[in-house]
């Protein structure tokens, strides 16, 4: 079968592999929902933020990898 979708993005003529652009916009998620999260004062409900957040940025991550950037 042929694949029209691409294994890599291309921006400027530089090559990114797919892994590394969902994980920029799992981070980018994640920033915005610690943010939110501090906005509202809910993250002092969690026993540690920043694991929090590190959890965010994983599961942004792979949901974004696995259902938004094509294989």
């Amino acid at each position: 079968m042929l694949k029209l979708i691409p294994h890599e993005f291309a921006i400027g003529g530089v090559y990114f592999p797919p892994l590394l652009v969902a994980g920029i916009l799992g981070v980018t998620a994640a920033v915005l929902t610690a943010f939110l999260l501090n906005r509202y004062r809910l993250s002092r409900f969690f026993f540690y933020p920043p694991l929090v957040f590190l959890a965010l940025a994983i599961l942004y991550t792979s949901v974004i990898g696995t259902f938004f950037i094509p294989a």
